[in-house]
């Protein structure tokens, strides 16, 4: 749940400023031009540049180092899907004209983010956030493997078994895109068959299942990475391509928008 936080916190935000918001709809959502309108508009509108701008800031920085990698990214998730709420707050339900483009803009932005980050955690990455290279994969999967085994010296047989049983289940589903983007699936059904043998153990054997659980997803996630190394790096130049233009084309529509609102005001 530690890798998910920033989406638990803005999940939070969310229905704070929901549970703040709803009193006033129940009068008539505040009109955009309104003080409480423009106010949620003008913080919303921040944070939305703030993600655009300080996370790439940090990220081509080679002399300042202010902050992990990671802790950078996560405010940046958090402020890139609070902020666009605030602005869908601030237009009172009305999408005509420019508005309404740059909600729809605002919208496909952070759809591409979700997508973004989800390839993003399929790059094998340091604690520290920076990438991992293909060598220090292999390494790593050796040192996995090693372990695995010599835990598994000393058990019974129906773990060894248990072990073996679940090896054999596919790492990747494919080859390509499909190998980075069917992860989800391949893991769900991966720990759905892992509960289904571990529930036919008696409770002594299912005591220990739960080291060789963590050992075995240890070992499976490096070598998912490992086979889906150049796909998901592929993948992810191709989602900047995409999703920088994007970013472009809503700034440039949330700042004339901001500036017609300035100009009839």
């Amino acid at each position: 749940m530690d890798h998910n936080r920033e989406l638990l916190a803005a999940l939070i935000a969310i229905l704070l400023l929901t549970a703040v918001y709803l009193p006033l709809v129940l009068l008539g959502p505040p009109r955009p031009s309104s003080l409480v309108g423009h106010g949620i508009g003008i913080v919303g509108f921040l944070m939305m540049l703030a993600t655009e701008t300080l996370y790439s800031l940090r990220k081509r920085s080679r002399r300042v180092r202010w902050g992990r990698m990671r802790t950078w990214l996560q405010v940046h998730i958090f402020m890139g899907i609070v902020g666009p709420y605030m602005v869908f707050l601030h237009t009172g339900f009305q999408f005509a004209g420019l508005a309404g483009v740059t909600m729809l803009l605002t919208a496909t932005v952070v759809a591409s983010g979700f997508i973004g980050r989800y390839i993003y955690t399929a790059v094998p990455r340091t604690p520290a956030g920076a990438e991992v290279e293909a060598a220090q994969l292999e390494a790593a999967i050796r040192q996995a493997e090693a372990q695995l085994q010599a835990w598994l010296e000393a058990r019974p047989a129906p773990l060894q078994a248990l072990a073996t049983q679940m090896s054999e289940l596919p790492v990747v589903t494919g080859g390509g895109p499909l190998a980075v983007l069917g992860r989800a699936l391949l893991e769900w059904d991966y720990k759905r068959r892992w509960r289904r043998e571990v529930a036919r153990l008696d409770r002594i054997t299912r005591r220990q299942a739960a080291e060789l659980e963590r050992l075995l997803l240890r070992r499976r996630a490096l070598q998912r990475q490992m086979l889906s190394l150049v796909a998901v790096r592929r993948l992810m130049a191709l989602w900047h391509a995409i999703h920088v233009p994007l970013g472009m084309a809503l700034f440039t529509a949330a700042f004339l928008h901001i500036i017609g609102a300035l100009y009839y005001s």
